[in-house]
This record gives structure tokens, sequence and C-alpha cells, in this order.
């Protein structure tokens, strides 16, 4: 009797500690096994985080880019600056449009506007001036809080000696640089090994892992090999200030059509260059809709934006031959070129290479440049 009374007692105990042991083994598998997790949103994150793309980085910063002139009686000073909010205001270094009784300011794409002082420090070296012509346009991401660290890479981006949109490539070689020059004090300067020299200062700073401008370049050695940026967060605030507190109706502007008035010839070819330029490196990379705002309205009367957008989808690479060019009257430019452009073929795994003549006309409409006419012959 008591034997029959405890072997369903036993069977259960047995039962139970067989239940344990699997679970602990179970467990264990389990710890050492890599879960794979097909998520689209972790997927995103992982690929946000991942470093981006060099070339689209520059590409997309040089729309925020102007070449700033501060023009006087005896002197005229060329520097950059960055688009940086939805007013249309400018992040410059004081230095460039100290003394300037007009300022210019030449986007990416070869537009000239007149621009306005919203604040100028004569401590530090920082302004910001106002082009309401620009007013509602994408403007630079900004770094407000983070300071950067020695061994970040960087890229600097300006104007030096007159070349627009030039760019450097670095890293932060050192931090908290405390210094004067010319009367404005620089504290906590980020040091780099991007080259600075005249013209890009006030250019902007960037992360080249984010893309966010992280400092306003404002000093180089003499031979070019240091540089000194200030930091964006050490400034940001002044700046912000200036920018809320002051309306368009309180500023003074120069005309626009002074300013084409004003252009040298040659000065004009070269923005005619410039915007033949930036054209081909907009359809290279597959930016289109940038590529589109540089025609005229007789060319997009001609193609909508999807008619356009096909002739140059299939295009994977483009290399040109220098450009010559000539002034017609009315400060219309004609420009020439032989262009070779690598396309895909539909349903084929190889490229085709062409080579043709291309002709340009670019000329003022609405007092800015636009690319007027394309011509192309087979050669």
């Amino acid at each position: 009797m008591r034997s029959g009374r405890f072997l369903p007692i036993l069977i259960s105990a047995f039962i139970f500690i067989a239940g344990i042991l699997m679970f602990l083994v179970l467990h264990q598998q389990w710890e050492k096994k890599e879960i794979a997790v097909n998520n689209p949103i972790i997927q995103k994150v992982n690929t946000e985080s991942q470093k981006l793309d060099l070339k689209s980085i520059i590409h997309e910063s040089e729309k925020n880019v102007l070449q700033i002139e501060g023009q006087s009686e005896s002197s005229t000073k060329t520097g950059s600056g960055f688009l940086y909010n939805e007013r249309g205001d400018i992040i410059t270094n004081a230095h460039v449009i100290n003394e300037a009784d007009v300022i210019y300011a030449r986007t990416a794409d070869a537009q000239v506007y007149p621009a306005a002082v919203v604040g100028s420090s004569e401590e530090i070296d920082i302004a910001v001036i106002r082009v309401p012509q620009l007013a509602g346009q994408n403007y630079a991401s900004v770094e407000k809080t983070e300071t950067a660290e020695i061994g970040d890479e960087v890229i600097a981006l300006g104007s030096p000696h007159g070349f627009q949109s030039t760019v450097t490539l670095g890293i932060i070689s050192g931090a908290e640089r405390n210094f004067s020059v010319d009367g404005y004090t620089y504290s906590n300067a980020y040091q780099i090994s991007a080259p600075i020299t005249h013209g890009n200062s006030g250019g902007p700073l960037i992360n080249r892992y984010t893309g966010e401008v992280i400092g306003i370049n404002s000093v180089g050695t003499a031979d070019g090999t240091i540089g000194f940026s200030i930091p964006l967060p050490e400034v940001i605030e002044q700046i912000e200030q200036w920018s809320n507190e002051v309306q368009n109706d309180e500023l003074e502007f120069a005309q626009p059509e002074d300013v084409i008035t004003s252009l040298q010839p040659e000065s004009i070819v070269e923005d005619a260059e410039y915007l033949v330029d930036y054209f081909l490196d907009s359809i290279a990379i597959r930016d289109y809709v940038n590529a589109y705002t540089l025609l005229g309205s007789s060319l997009q009367m001609k193609w909508d934006y999807s008619d356009f957008r096909d002739r140059y989808i299939q295009i994977v690479d483009i290399n040109y031959s220098e450009m010559s060019s000539n002034m017609t009257e009315n400060n219309s430019i004609s420009m020439q070129t032989e262009i070779e452009i690598e396309s895909n073929q539909p349903n084929q795994e190889q490229t085709k290479h062409t080579t043709n003549h291309y002709e340009f006309h670019i000329g003022y409409e609405n007092d800015q440049l636009k690319i007027l006419d394309i011509k192309v012959e087979e050669t």
C-alpha cells in the first residue's frame, strides 16, 4: 500500500526536476544564440548612424555656402558665409563686412543678392547679414550644444582667393585655443588641419560624419597649413539674439539692379562658368531638382521637370573639357565644351560612352543668371 501511495509522488517529482533541467539547458542555449531581428525601424536607425557619403555632404553643404563681398570706397573684402535660418540670415566673420558700404552675397548657383548687416561684434569675430530673397530656402543644419573633440574629421568650405565653394578636408587637431588677431578675441577656438586662407573666412566647418556645421572658419596661418574655427556653441546665443530682434524694414539694402551694373565683364563670365559647372555637378550627383532650378523660364516651358529628369536619369558619370566663353550683347555669355557621358542602357549590363559638343547660353533673367538655352551636337 505504501509503495502504491508514493509512486505518483515520485513520478511527479521526477517530471518536475526534468522540467527544470530542460529549462536551464534551453536558457543557456538561448543566451549564446544571436537573434536576427528583421525590423525596418531598427534597420533605419542603423543605416542613419553610418558615415554619410562625402560627395553628398559636400554637394548639399555647398547649397548653403555663399561668397560674401564687402565694398567700400577704398577697398573690397571677399569672404564666405553660410545660410543658417529661414529668415535668410547668413553667418560670417565680422572682419569680412566691417566698414563695408555695400555687401553682396553670391550663392552656389551664381546668383548675386544685396545683403544688410543684422548684427556684428567688435570683440568677437562674428556677424550676421540678411538676404530676404533667401528666406524660406533650405538652410544649414548647425550644432548648437555639443563641441567637437580632437581627432574628429571635418570639412571646411569657403571661397579662398575668389574660388567659390572650395573644399578642404582635415581633423580637429587642437581645442580651446585662445588668442587675438586684428582686435578680435578668439576663445576656445578649434585648431584644424584643413587649410584656411584668404576668402575662407566666415565659411562653415562641417562635421564629416553628421554633415552639421560645428564652427565658423576664421583665421589661418601665413603658410595655410593650420586654421582656426570659432565653435558655434560659443556664439550661437548672440547670433540668434541678433536674428530675432531685427526686422527687414529696419535694414537698408542696395537695389538688385545695382548689383548687376557694378559687376565687371570678367566677373560675369566667371559666374556663368561656375553656373554651368554647378549644373553639370548636380546632374552627376543626380540632384535633378537643383539642376532644374538653374534653367531659365524658356527651357522650363520647353521641358517640365519630369521631361528634364528623364533626359538625364540614365547618366552615371560626366566628364568635360575646359570651357571656352564669349561675351555677347546684353551681358549674355556663350559657353562651349566637349562632354563625355557614361550612361546606363535599359536591359543591358554594360554602360554606354558618348562625347558631344555642348553650347550653353547664359544670361540674366529677373536680375539673376540662368541657363537660357542648351544646344547639343554629336561629334
